[in-house]
């Protein structure tokens, strides 16, 4: 299967290879780099970097979803993604995603320029799946168990991976019955999101069955805690776990890969890539 995502003003993304979706969070709590890029200049700074480094999409985030994590409000929300969005299409022409699950903060974004919605509560928020809708952007819809607050709480399920496809099952449905291409959809498992350690792994090793609904999948274990409680790594020291978990998932089938270390994914990445492709005589991937 070979997805080309349909993007604003003409654009396309084609996933027929992994891409490198950048984390750029631009919030005060976030589990990882809170409060790392809250100015916007810093935080375009950041994006023009990453992008630099080989990310092909930065996901631009206003709320943490981190465990325990409380809720924004929707002014916040936007006083912190709109003018990074703003600032950042202004300078380059990259794939911009919002990490949102508000229907205005989605509408808001795409107006200032975003391509991309990336919902971690799968359009399942008040008004957000009409809206996504009408926006006719491509939509990234996650699997989590319960909420940012709770979802940790003993997370269980009958059959990890059909209840993940189940789910999925049903927001296709409700995406397609509001004229949403299936074509645009990408699908994320969630990892951390309502799972156990033993469920993470198991969500890694099986990531290709999600791709059975005809979706493209993403994969979003950077730094986690799937790598620090394996590893006992504190996050500052999950680089070569999180490395190992996105090319495991690359391997599987997922076409884009979420990451805070761009630079050295990329690396990654390209080496697994020569292996698979081969070079030509300039040492350049083969294409296809």
């Amino acid at each position: 299967m070979m997805s080309i995502l349909k993007l604003p003003r003409g654009r396309e993304l084609d996933l027929s290879q992994p891409h490198i979706m950048a984390v750029l969070n631009v919030t005060p709590d976030s589990f990882s780099d809170g409060g790392s890029h809250t100015s916007y200049d810093s935080a375009v700074n950041k994006a023009l970097e990453l992008l630099n480094h080989g990310a092909s999409i930065i996901d631009i985030g206003g709320e943490s979803t981190r465990p325990g994590a409380p809720d924004v409000t929707l002014e916040d929300e936007l006083n912190r993604v709109i003018p990074v969005i703003k600032a950042l299409r202004g300078q380059s022409d990259c794939v911009i995603s919002i990490d949102t699950s508000k229907a205005i903060v989605m509408k808001k974004a795409v107006e200032a320029g975003a391509d991309i919605i990336n919902d971690v509560r799968a359009l399942q928020e008040p008004n957000a799946l009409k809206t996504a809708a009408g926006l006719n952007v491509p939509i990234c819809l996650m699997h989590m168990q319960g909420q940012p607050r709770t979802m940790q709480n003993s997370p269980q399920y009958d059959n990890l991976i059909s209840d993940i496809n189940d789910f999925f099952a049903q927001r296709i449905d409700a995406c397609e019955k509001l004229g949403i291409d299936k074509k645009q959809i990408i699908l994320d498992p969630g990892f951390g999101f309502g799972k156990t350690l033993a469920h993470n792994y198991e969500i890694l090793n099986k990531i290709d069955a999600f791709k059975t609904l005809g979706c493209e999948v993403l994969a979003g274990l950077s730094r986690k805690s799937m790598i620090g409680n394996l590893l006992n790594r504190d996050t500052n020291e999950r680089l070569a776990g999180s490395l190992a978990g996105a090319l495991i998932a690359a391997q599987k089938g997922a076409k884009i890969i979420r990451v805070h270390d761009v630079a050295q994914t990329s690396d990654v990445l390209t080496v697994w890539q020569a292996c698979e492709k081969g070079l030509d005589n300039k040492g350049n991937l083969n294409v296809g």
